[in-house]
């Protein structure tokens, strides 16, 4: 092993909430074969999950009895192939992703510049914003088994559906490669700059958040059925529905991940109880209870 392994890591600080408990042990592997042998000599009962940069995601406050596995810069490297494929470490920002197709002149991935995460979250959670999803540019990802095989899947092994993928639990994605399509630099920027100052209009990116709450159901926005059933700037303790976009759950200050996953549950059970429709978390929930 030549990465760093840390014992009884606190979560908290590595996710946008800022809550939630420690894991076990937090592995930041030095490369792609470090990762690959950690994951072959870890005792097969040990759960493995990996952690972006914590936008989607909600910790438990009793922590995650496992290894979670973050990758570092190595990961984060982005170049293109030619003139319209990218290769994308595992742990590359949509931002990073997004500004070097400007760079080279490759138009299509200019969503990514919107969603908070990783280049492997965007593959395991079929990431999307601004009607594209990474399905629609994805030509192929590199993976790391939770049995340390490394192994590279096309779009059809993937099983895409919405914000959704048939990836192993376990699994960490290292490297995907994005297809887009020749464009002019300066067309995508401005094409950067509009979906920027849209998020910016609409989302409390300033908070302390997980990003979009609960999927769109099927015919209906999920911000628009929360705000129907009177939930909008609902509290639990710090917990609240941002009164800014609905969709969105805010701490702010002291919420614990209880509040904040109660406040979730409470505005399910009020849209089903107005509309009839039942929301479905987007935000990925792990770990233990307190």
């Amino acid at each position: 092993m030549r990465g760093r392994l840390t014992p009884n890591a606190p979560l908290a600080p590595l996710v946008w909430f800022k809550s939630g408990g420690s894991a076990d042990w937090l592995f930041e592997p030095k490369d792609v074969q470090d990762l690959s042998d950690f994951l072959a000599g870890l005792d097969p009962a040990v759960p493995v999950m990996a952690l972006g940069l914590g936008s989607n995601m909600i910790v438990r406050d009793g922590g995650y009895p496992g290894v979670v596995v973050r990758l570092g810069k190595a990961f984060a490297q982005v170049s293109a192939s030619d003139e319209t494929r990218l290769v994308c470490g595992g742990g590359a920002s949509g931002i990073l992703v997004s500004s070097t197709a400007r760079d080279a002149g490759i138009a299509g991935v200019e969503f990514l510049r919107s969603i908070p995460g990783t280049v492997g979250g965007f593959v395991r959670m079929n990431g999307g914003a601004y009607g594209r999803e990474v399905k629609d540019i994805l030509v192929e990802c590199e993976v790391v088994l939770r049995s340390g095989e490394q192994r590279t899947l096309v779009l059809a092994d993937l099983g895409y559906s919405y914000r959704h993928s048939a990836l192993p639990d376990g699994c960490v994605v290292t490297r995907a490669t994005f297809r887009g399509h020749s464009g002019d630099p300066v067309a995508i920027q401005a094409e950067m700059d509009r979906i920027a100052a849209a998020r910016e209009e609409s989302q409390p990116l300033r908070s302390k958040t997980g990003g979009s709450t609960f999927k769109n159901p099927d015919g209906h926005k999920a911000w628009a059925l929360i705000d129907a059933a009177g939930c909008r700037g609902l509290q639990i303790g710090d917990a609240q529905v941002s009164e800014k976009h609905c969709n969105f759950l805010l701490n702010l200050g002291a919420a614990t991940s209880a509040d904040i996953e109660a406040l979730g549950d409470e505005v399910i059970a009020r849209v089903k109880a107005h509309s009839g429709v039942t929301l479905e978390w987007e935000i990925q929930r792990v770990g233990e209870a307190a």
